[in-house]
């Protein structure tokens, strides 16, 4: 085996190892009941292990015990990881109610700001349910330094318009935000089938704006249950940093019920939505290709 191909080996194992893995994932009905079944609670857990920084949604506590009953989960006795949690207010109209809540790895991430983003549009108000729950994440060990994940959970009905206002939400982000260049719009979207119809997309600008960078594609299953077939979760990129440090190929579904061995009953106690993910290259990684970059060109300078 060539020298190389060996360094090429290496760095792509590497990359692996050190990216930062960030996740989308609906538990459905994610409440008490949900809590208090220990089999279930189990592989929450451990999807969540899976990941650096993860978005829960379809939160629906009202005793708030969900974020405290995960990282004592996730924390327990280990000081070589901890998680913390930030988490939305209730969001919804009239007497339904979810909240949206990122867990990540404290070591690797630390969060930079966080706000409710305020549907009220002169014109085109109240366009969201459950209003995204906007958080700007700061990330020394990745080559983008800072992003800002913008969450939705749509009403199913109302899908095509609420991921349209996703460019509201950016544009207003960004003059609130001065400094944000990295945008992440992450969630289940509804953004297939009967909700978002082939015909749909056209009058969807986060789609025709071709600076939005769609990582899931419309071909892929989201779902658990065999009889459906939807790309209903999607992760969308903005920004020339954060899509360039996209870790190739990362981008994917998580099938937990294959990787933990369960039935299609048991996976949809856990929930009706696999997670949906990318990596995001270690800034090492990134300083390293940049120097085998360098490198190639003088080897070939010199040679001519």
């Amino acid at each position: 085996m060539s020298q190389p191909l060996v360094a090429l080996l290496l760095l792509l194992a590497i990359n692996g190892a050190l990216a930062l893995r960030i996740c989308s994932f609906n538990i459905r009905s994610f409440g008490e009941t949900k809590r208090e079944n220990q089999k279930v609670m189990d592989v929450i857990v451990k999807i969540i292990k899976r990941c650096d920084i993860i978005l829960l949604m379809e939160i629906k506590d009202s005793a708030n015990q969900i974020c405290p009953t995960l990282m004592e989960r996730l924390n327990g006795n280990s000081r070589a990881t901890t998680y913390n949690c930030v988490i939305s207010s209730r969001l919804g109209r009239k007497t339904y109610k979810e909240q949206y809540a990122f867990i990540y790895k404290e070591k690797l991430v630390t969060v930079k700001e966080n706000y409710l983003y305020h549907d009220l549009q002169d014109g085109d108000t109240d366009v969201f349910s459950r209003e995204p729950f906007v958080v700007w994440f700061q990330s020394p060990q990745t080559a983008v330094k800072d992003f800002v994940i913008v969450p939705l959970h749509t009403t199913p009905e109302a899908s095509v318009k609420e991921i349209d206002e996703l460019v509201d939400v950016y544009e207003y982000v960004k003059r609130r935000w001065k400094k944000a260049e990295n945008f992440i719009f992450m969630g289940d979207f509804n953004a297939d089938c009967n909700y978002v119809p082939k015909k749909a997309w056209s009058s969807i600008r986060l789609r025709t704006d071709s600076k939005f960078v769609w990582l899931i594609g419309d071909q892929e299953d989201t779902t658990v249950k065999t009889s459906t077939n939807c790309a209903y979760d999607r992760i969308v990129l903005r920004g020339q940093a954060i899509v360039n440090s996209v870790v190739p190929k990362s981008s994917s579904i998580f099938d937990f019920q294959k990787a933990y061995g369960l039935t299609e009953e048991e996976a949809l106690e856990v929930s009706d939505h696999f997670p949906v993910e990318f990596k995001l290259q270690s800034s090492k990684v990134s300083t390293n290709r940049k120097r085998s970059s360098s490198s190639k060109k003088r080897t070939r300078a010199r040679r001519t």
